[in-house]
Parts: structure tokens; C-alpha cells; sequence
């Protein structure tokens, strides 16, 4: 059950550990079968929402945010994604979610601390990037899998990805949604941190009791200063953003779809869309 400050959430397990850790699990119970947390509609929901209450929780210092089970987190809901590209309201929520959650992360005042390990996709790899202490398996998977969907790399890909690691790589990975591993992630300077993953929570904990433990004035205005780097990218995420709803408008999400569903490579129509 979660902490009473956190009642309200379902899809997200919260509890409260000693010097004001706040913990939140992904959990994969019931969401896929493959035992990952997928952002269904509430979930999505409550990765958006969570980082406000967090911010305003007097007794927090730091969040660590980790999935449970067999990964990180397993991406979208492809039920959900075929309610965005039917319906224009659902888009329109789902949108404004996806907008929150990043600008939610990087305006939050307490420091995040991500555990990332298996897969990490979709709006769980939202949180875990934008982190402000990403650490990472070496053995997890990083896949921002928008393309092969049929829509722009939007979420938080233009916003951080060329930050971290450079537009070379942010490309390769964004056009050809190739996965990346927790130990190349590090390499290539994508997370902070890749340790063994039976090291992964006890390094995030280690790293949180740290955080934790200093000055929260210092940390938390060191953290704002810092994110004006992300804060002057603002347009460029609102463009891949407002890019991303628009493909799911389009013809492409439903070949997309369709080929997830049937497990193939998907097979797109040609011809220029401008």
C-alpha cells in the first residue's frame, strides 16, 4: 500500500524510506505478459503527475524511480496508441501528459535517482533519462522505439538525448531505434552510471542516502541552474512533441501497430508526406 501522501496513485507503488527517500516503483503486475510496466492510460497518467506531488512532499529529499520484474519499464500501450491515432480527445490528453511529464522531471525541486535495468522504453525511459542521476545495468536494453512505430521521436528524445551524447549519436539511435545497452549508455555518456545489476539498487540507494544527506538549498538550486540547459531546449521538445501527436494522426502509426501486434518488420508506404 502506498504511503498515505501517495494514496491516490494505482499504477505507481510509492513508499517512503529512511532520510526522506521517496521510492517509486513501476510496477509490472498485470500490465504485460511479459512481466514489464507498460504506460496504459494510467500509468501514463500518473508518470506525469507524480513529480509535482513529489516536489511538494515536505518530507522528501530525493526520488528513486525503478521498475520491477524482468525490466525497467516495457513502453506504450498499444491499445492506447490505437485510441490516440481513432480519437482526437484522447490524443489531446495524452499529449498534454506527455508535455507534463517532461517539463514535470526537469522542474521538479528534489534530485531523481533512476534504476534502470532490462528493457527501458517509452514513458518510463522518459523518467529514467531525464533523471538527474541515470544509472543503468550494463546489461539493460535503452530503446526509444517512436520510428518503428511510425511517429517522430517526440517524448524527451530531442530534448536530452543530443545533450548527453552528442547529435552523431542521438540520431543513430532515434532514426534506427537501435537498442543501447546500460554499459554503452555509460560509454557514450547517455546515463551517469552502468554497474552489475545486482549493483543497481544498491548503488541508486547509495547514491540517494548521498543526495539526501547534503545540502537540499545547494542541491536542489544546483539542479535548477543545470536545467536551464534543458529549459533553453524547451522549443525543440515542444516541436518533436507537437510532431509526434501529428504522426499519430497519420497513416504510418497503424502499419506501426499492425507489425508489433504480428511481430514483423513493419512495411510503411512510400512517397514524400510534404
Amino acid at each position: 500500500m502506498n504511503d498515505p501522501f501517495y494514496a491516490h496513485y494505482d499504477a505507481l507503488r510509492v513508499r517512503r524510506h529512511e532520510h526522506g527517500i521517496v521510492e517509486i516503483v513501476m510496477s509490472g503486475e498485470g500490465t504485460n505478459k511479459s512481466g514489464l510496466a507498460t504506460a496504459d492510460a494510467s500509468m501514463h497518467r500518473e508518470l506525469a503527475e507524480i513529480w509535482r506531488d513529489v516536489d511538494r512532499d515536505p518530507d522528501a529529499r530525493v526520488a528513486v524511480i525503478r521498475g520491477e520484474g524482468k525490466g525497467f519499464s516495457a513502453g506504450g500501450d498499444l491499445a492506447l496508441v490505437e485510441d490516440m491515432a481513432m480519437h482526437f480527445d484522447v490524443r489531446a490528453r495524452v499529449w498534454r501528459e506527455a508535455r507534463d511529464l517532461v517539463y514535470n522531471v526537469i522542474n521538479c525541486s528534489k534530485p531523481i535517482v533512476s534504476a534502470m535495468h532490462g528493457p527501458a522504453v517509452g514513458a518510463g525511459l522518459v523518467a529514467g533519462l531525464l533523471a538527474d542521476i541515470s544509472i543503468a545495468a550494463k546489461s539493460a536494453r535503452i530503446i526509444d522505439g517512436h520510428t518503428r512505430l511510425g511517429v517522430a521521436a517526440g517524448d524527451h528524445a530531442a530534448i536530452v538525448w543530443p545533450l548527453l551524447c552528442g547529435m552523431a549519436k542521438a540520431k543513430y539511435y532515434l532514426l534506427l531505434c537501435e537498442p543501447v545497452s546500460g554499459e554503452e549508455a555509460e560509454r557514450i555518456g547517455l546515463v551517469s552510471l552502468a554497474v552489475d545489476e545486482n549493483d543497481l539498487l544498491p548503488k541508486a540507494f547509495e547514491v540517494a542516502k548521498r543526495l539526501a544527506n547534503g545540502s537540499q538549498t545547494a542541491l536542489r538550486w544546483t539542479k535548477y541552474a543545470l536545467n536551464n540547459w534543458l529549459r533553453q531546449a524547451g522549443p525543440n521538445f515542444d516541436t518533436s512533441l507537437a510532431l509526434e501527436f501529428m504522426g499519430f494522426a497519420g497513416p504510418d502509426v497503424h502499419e506501426g501497430v499492425k507489425s508489433l501486434r504480428e511481430r514483423r518488420a513493419p512495411e510503411f508506404p512510400g512517397g514524400d508526406p510534404f
